[in-house]
């Protein structure tokens, strides 16, 4: 059996907290989804959750963006080579 991660958890987890509001930011997810085809959510009762291999992809974009201050084309462009 697979262990799903839903979309709050993952934005939990990767520390993508809203510093005012102290709420998840799953916009931010949301909006990767739309710009990385590598991102693929299963949505089970209109809720959107992660595999384990979903979440590695999903941490290796956030590290590319957010660590090492790529663009998100330059992000595309680099798992695209890959």
């Amino acid at each position: 059996m697979v262990k799903l991660i839903n979309i709050t958890e993952l934005t939990s987890l990767l520390n993508l907290i809203n510093s005012k509001t102290k709420k998840p930011s799953n916009y931010i997810l949301r909006y990767w989804e739309k710009e990385f085809k590598l991102i693929k959510k299963t949505i089970i009762k209109n809720r959107r959750y992660y595999s384990e291999k979903q979440v590695n992809i999903i941490k290796l974009i956030k590290f590319l963006l957010k660590d090492k201050g790529m663009t998100v084309n330059g992000v595309k462009n680099l798992l695209k080579s890959n």
